[in-house]
């Protein structure tokens, strides 16, 4: 009497989970779900609060930019449609104590403000610096400034304090601790100044030349009407952006920290990655063991008449149930380690993320199930073709090479599902292609040392331990291939993370190091020259970046004059109508590389753009670029194309000409140093050289530094789990061959063999394996580590040249441990019972 399928399944799972059958399974799958949900729930959580706050951020439902002022266009629409709105303006200027308190001046984010501000979210203010602070719905009263706490330190006053700003003297009357819409602009890093608008007319400030930005924020409760206005506002601006106006998002930030928080995510996408694939790798493993040990009881099966369909609908079943309850397993500890994101990237993220919804659950869910599909599935399906002669004939039925149908959907939707979670198709393609190729190499070059080590190990003049350990690899090399693949794919998954945690971790710090310049200094007259470097090196600043500034207009590219009219896109509007910061200089920056053209100290006519704004305005080698220069033309052939690293903290130009000198085109000159830690030396420089502007980057390096060592936090966390995948593998790849030895070695015993004789063979064939594993994965991890740094995290990086030793040492030990944990019983087995299974 035969049973139904989902009987039979049910009791193979219970029969198989009591028996401890399924644990690498069940520990594989929750791993990789753990470690790939637990950044998708983060990933999730962080999207949702950050469209939760966009409102707040931007200062209001809908804010227009202009370079000009005119808006009154948009506020009439605004008025028309009911909304809400007010308008602020934002410039640099100086910031100066009275006489009486010292006469320091200072480089400040001038904010005028006008009742109603913020629409979105509220301003918080303290009465002094050791006082809290609370949240406001008022802006400062006429005659009065909020500033920021460094603004004081540096102009050394105090609360209640008179502040010169242009013509016009306010009283400093409470200390401005967060501002909504504060964005992240090069105007940001200088101390915030806020005043009341009424008072702006007062200081004198706004001048035609004046750099101003004009924001204005529209807020309404009428959905519908806000996205009318949006969509409006959009139109004017696509048509008529000429003055320099734009509709703000979100994405307008600092390059510096959008930079570090997209490489984090990239590390954490990376990390998660790993997992998965080393997940897949013992998840096959695990399977192709049980699919063996599982041979003669589907033999029996089909002699007790059960058909070969209920035989394979029986194992999908286990392994469904294996795979949700597993699956379900990882997602809910995922959803207790993003917490722990949450918690280290505290910094970061806003309090009170809203609630993830149900995508990583699913996501979770499917991942673990196509997981054990893909890679458990194929070899359990062919225990229900194993013929039933095998009860009498164990050499019969034995595991054929893996289903190719089922094997390559289920990889190339396990493929796809990676690629997806990775969320950078470079960084998906690397890791996912990378290791589908080091698999393969493993594999050849595996069973190439096997036919090797045949031919070397000579058995007239070589120890019984070498040759018995040489016999037992060439005996079963398609075993032996297996082995050192699947050992050698766990340690480039590991040595990879030790890279990452080591090296590569070092070089994103050295990205942005701690000790990059922290002032840039402009508008240096070149008779100030000498006398400010002089000032420098006196101070103890003995390297510093040192660059002429030239204001140029790009009026004609190719004898075609260029106006906005020539281009489409709204950014490159914005640039032409503009003027650049071009320099010269006969030696190539650093943090610069060539990508395309050639850098030619001295070249004349020769200029070098940023690949960046050559692709936005269509710029190609051999194109001759003229730009107006203080009412003179200048003419230059483009000669290269550079990739800048805005990021490095170092002084950056869109073109630069690649000569020393340009004797007839006015310009002033740019310092970027590392200012020495005397008290008073930035004030003291800019009462030497009152008419420079000093642009204090501290509190911008400082939150870069402490975004960066919060990430690698993160890393590190999820780290753990990578290295608990990793384990797994190498206890799967070490222990897959266990009932294979455990005959052989009772056949040894049984002919004579000592104990001693089989453990020297046991660890001769572990270390071999394990050192060729580890120096294989090692190479491969310093050419995918290379890759990951090149074009995924762009940065430079070369590993240590010892690191293949290394790796073949640590993956001879761990191959030692890892056999001596899963193997250890082997030896002590009874030889009678072993012979006994083999004969059964």
């Amino acid at each position: 009497m035969t049973m139904s399928f989902l009987q039979l399944g049910w009791r193979t799972l219970w029969r198989d989970a009591r028996a401890g059958e399924l644990r690498l399974l069940w520990v594989a799958v929750t791993l990789a779900v753990a470690a790939l949900t637990s950044v998708a729930f983060f990933a999730n959580r962080l999207e949702a609060g950050l469209e939760r706050d966009a409102r707040q951020l931007l200062g209001g439902d809908v804010v227009i930019a202009s370079q000009d002022g005119q808006l009154q266009s948009f506020v009439q629409r605004a008025q028309q449609e009911g909304l809400r709105h007010v308008t602020t303006l934002v410039f640099p200027s100086m910031g100066r104590a009275t006489d009486e308190r010292g006469g320091n001046a200072r480089l400040i984010a001038l904010k005028a403000v006008e009742d109603g501000y913020p629409l979105r979210g509220s301003l918080r203010v303290a009465g002094g610096q050791s006082q809290p602070d609370a949240a406001t719905n008022t802006i400062p009263a006429a005659g009065q400034a909020w500033v920021d706490a460094t603004l004081l330190a540096a102009l050394e006053l105090q609360v209640g304090d008179d502040l010169l700003l242009g013509d016009a003297r306010l009283r400093i009357s409470q200390l401005l601790t967060a501002e909504p819409d504060r964005g992240a602009g090069f105007m940001s890093f200088a101390p915030r100044v806020m005043i009341n608008a009424q008072d702006l007319e007062a200081t004198g400030l706004v001048q035609p030349a004046s750099r101003i930005t004009w924001r204005l924020a529209v807020a309404g409760e009428n959905a519908p009407a806000v996205a009318r206005y949006e969509a409006w506002a959009k139109e004017q601006v696509g048509e008529h952006g000429r003055g320099g106006r734009r509709v703000e998002s979100l994405e307008s930030g600092s390059p510096e920290m959008r930079r570090t928080l997209e490489r984090g995510e990239k590390f954490l996408s990376l990390v998660a990655l790993l997992a998965a694939l080393l997940s897949a790798v013992a998840v096959a493993l695990a399977a192709r063991a049980f699919a063996q040990r599982h041979l003669d009881t589907a033999a029996m099966l089909r002699v007790l008449g059960q058909p070969q369909r209920s035989i394979a609908l029986a194992y999908v079943f286990e392994f469904a149930v294996v795979g949700l309850l597993s699956s379900l397993l990882g997602v809910a500890l995922g959803w207790g380690v993003h917490h722990g994101f949450v918690w280290l990237l505290s910094g970061l993220v806003a309090e009170g993320l809203p609630a993830a919804n149900w995508w990583p659950v699913g996501f979770g869910v499917g991942m673990g199930l196509t997981l054990l599909f893909a890679f458990g599935l194929p070899p359990v399906l062919q225990l229900a073709q194993v013929p039933p002669l095998r009860v009498l004939r164990r050499d019969v039925g034995a595991l054929k090479p893996m289903s190719a149908g089922v094997l390559v959907i289920g990889v190339l939707g396990f493929a796809a599902l990676l690629m997806a979670v990775s969320r950078d198709a470079t960084l998906g393609g690397i890791a996912v292609g990378g290791f589908t190729v080091a698999t393969l190499l493993f594999a050849g070059l595996a069973w190439l040392a096997v036919q090797l080590l045949r031919r070397l190990v000579k058995e007239n003049t070589a120890p019984r331990w070498l040759i018995l350990a040489t016999r037992q690899l060439a005996a079963r090399p398609g075993y032996a291939v297996i082995q050192v693949s699947s050992l050698a794919v766990g340690l480039l998954a590991l040595v990879l993370l030790v890279l990452l945690r080591t090296d590569l971790v070092s070089s994103w710090r050295q990205a942005t190091p701690p000790d990059a310049a922290n002032r840039f200094v402009i508008n240096i007259m070149p008779d100030q020259s000498e006398a400010f470097q002089s000032n420098l090196r006196a101070a103890g600043v003995s390297q510093y970046d040192w660059y002429p500034m030239i204001r140029g207009r790009l009026i004609e590219v190719n004898g075609q004059t260029v106006s906005p009219d020539s281009y489409a896109d709204d950014r490159a509007q914005r640039m032409v109508e503009r003027e650049f910061n071009l320099s010269h200089a006969e030696q190539m920056p650093e943090k610069n590389t060539i990508v395309a053209g050639q850098w030619l100290p001295g070249e004349a006519d020769g200029a070098s753009v940023e690949e960046g704004i050559a692709k936005t305005l269509n710029l190609k080698l051999g194109d001759t670029l003229v730009f107006d220069i203080g009412g003179a033309r200048h003419s230059a052939r483009l000669t290269s194309l550079r990739k800048v690293d805005w990021g490095s903290m170092r002084a950056n130009f869109f073109i630069i000409f690649p000569v020393a000198n340009l004797p007839d085109v006015p310009s002033t000159y740019m310092a970027a140093y590392r200012a020495p830690r005397q008290a008073g030396f930035d004030n003291a420089l800019l009462r030497q050289f009152p008419n420079v502007t000093n642009v204090d980057m501290d509190s911008t390096i400082a939150q870069v530094q402490r975004v960066l060592n919060q990430v690698i936090r993160a890393v590190e966390f999820l780290f753990a789990f990578t290295l608990a995948a990793g384990l797994v593998v190498l206890f799967a790849a070490v222990t897959a061959t266990r009932e294979e030895r455990a005959r052989e070695y009772a056949l040894m015993r049984a002919m004579g063999a000592q104990s001693r004789l089989l453990r020297q063979v046991q660890r001769a064939e572990l270390a071999g394996v394990g050192l060729l594993a580890g120096f294989l994965a090692s190479v491969v991890a310093m050419l995918v580590g290379w890759a990951l740094a090149r074009w995924v995290f762009e940065f430079t990086w070369t590993a240590a040249w010892w690191v293949p030793a290394a790796g073949a040492l640590a993956g001879a030990l761990l191959a030692l441990m890892a056999g001596w944990w899963g193997l250890r019983e082997v030896l002590q087995r009874p030889v009678m019972h072993s012979l006994r299974a083999a004969a059964e």
